[in-house]
């Protein structure tokens, strides 16, 4: 881990935005402006080039005796030494699926096995429905009972005292996410693994919108799974787990006989996404590259990707701060989640607002709609993260107005974007 101590390079933003052809689009002449990053930010050029290379070399099923099928399995090899780099695991820890909610319900149904009557698991009110679902419908199948955990409602961050309350003997899993991809709160996910192993039970983190704004490190968090989607943060449309290699290699799981019981190939299912498996090494070797250029003395490849979250966390928060400041002068505009600067390393830079109530003209669904025309990307609704719209009851007038910043956004754009919002609001 690099020194805390030692003050983050700044960002190079000219290279940055270089590595992404996306970013030149237009829309009715206005340049394309990309936050909607919660729901899938664009990937380098060279994530794009690696899915073409692989198909118009590579492309082969895996497990054969002969040089496409072989590339292949390299292939699928390398993207597990890249992942396991990235989590700060082992390689035979690493699993490849569709994305993060069928793996979800992979794990979820498969510790349904062991549990029953008189068990219990807790989720909480400020996660993506698809670290809930996948646990509600397991726990309806096997007669477990579930707790939910509750939110501070002025701040949106998750009620660690009534999630403590919630966890007994009787627990046998918290989930958790790592961050909301709605209002931006970055949960104590350290502290509600410790609170969940104090009680013999399991703790699985979905940090599928933390893994493009913080550094993911699963030996220091001791969880037993995380899991996250390669297209949240610069890579192709897969979702990637975690598992401890003892739950893996214990827990059984629901698939067709495999060719092989090792792990973590008894935990895939099917044909793997072998093109976008290459743009997910790819994927990480862009980050990778980005901390080499900040630090040109790190050494390792999880060296690097530890100094290129540090650099884009300095960069992501001056955005923040820039952007929260303009929108809090926005007559009628509610801003969901932590406001105060002082507190802004636990949050996202991820903004969940609302104007006036959502009046005529000024829903979330017509703000998203007026700002796309002016080329502004951003998202309506409420992302699934349908327990905390139901929660504040904003469910049926169309959820929140979400603002996603990332690591290649301006300070240009973020001024553009609080100009074009006080233009449609009329200020």
């Amino acid at each position: 881990m690099l020194s805390t101590e030692t003050t983050a390079a700044a960002l190079d933003l000219t290279w940055v935005r270089s590595q992404f052809p996306s970013l030149t689009q237009t829309v009715n002449g206005h340049p394309a402006v990309f936050f909607d990053g919660p729901g899938g930010t664009q990937v380098p050029q060279r994530v794009l080039d690696a899915i073409s290379s692989y198909l118009r070399r590579d492309n082969a099923n895996s497990g054969g005796n002969y040089p496409t099928s072989r590339r292949t399995d390299a292939v699928i090899a390398a993207a597990r030494e890249a992942m396991a780099d990235f989590f700060h695991s082992g390689a035979d820890e690493v699993v490849f699926g569709q994305n993060m909610t069928s793996l979800t319900f992979a794990i979820s149904s498969s510790i349904g096995r062991e549990l029953g009557p008189g068990d219990e698991i807790v989720v909480t009110r400020l996660d993506h429905d698809a670290n809930v679902s996948p646990w509600l419908a397991m726990a309806e199948d096997r007669g477990v009972t579930v707790r939910w955990a509750e939110i501070h409602d002025e701040d949106c961050t998750l009620d660690m005292a009534d999630l403590a309350s919630k966890i007994n003997a009787k627990t046998k899993l918290v989930a958790v996410g790592y961050a909301s991809n709605a209002v931006g709160t970055i949960n104590p996910v350290k502290e509600v693994v410790r609170l969940a192993h104090a009680a013999r039970a399991l703790a699985f983190i979905d940090a599928v919108h933390y893994t493009p704004h913080g550094l993911i490190d699963v030996a220091a968090l001791d969880c037993d799974f995380l899991v996250c989607s390669t297209y949240k943060f610069f890579g192709p449309h897969m979702g990637v787990l975690f598992g401890k290699r003892e739950h893996l290699k214990r827990l059984r799981p629901y698939k067709v006989r495999p060719l092989t019981d090792a792990i973590p190939f008894r935990w895939e299912w099917g044909t793997l996404n072998h093109e976008c498996i290459a743009g997910i090494t790819a994927c990480v070797e862009y980050i990778t590259d980005m901390g080499r250029r900040a630090r040109p003395e790190v050494t390792t490849r999880r060296a690097a990707i530890e100094a290129a979250y540090e650099t884009t966390r300095e960069h992501e928060r001056a955005l923040l701060e820039r952007a929260m400041t303009g929108l809090r002068k926005i007559p009628g505009l509610k801003i969901y989640g932590i406001t105060d600067p002082a507190r802004f390393h636990e949050r996202c830079a991820t903004l969940a607002i609302r104007i006036d109530g959502g009046k005529p003209g000024h829903t979330p669904l017509e703000l998203a709609t007026q700002l796309g025309d002016r080329g502004f990307f951003t998202w309506d609704g409420n992302y699934y993260a349908l327990n905390l719209t139901e929660h504040f009851n904003i469910e049926k007038s169309g959820g929140f107005l979400r603002i996603g910043l990332v690591h290649y956004n301006t300070v240009e754009e973020v001024d553009r974007l609080l100009v074009a919002l006080r233009d449609i609001v009329g200020v």
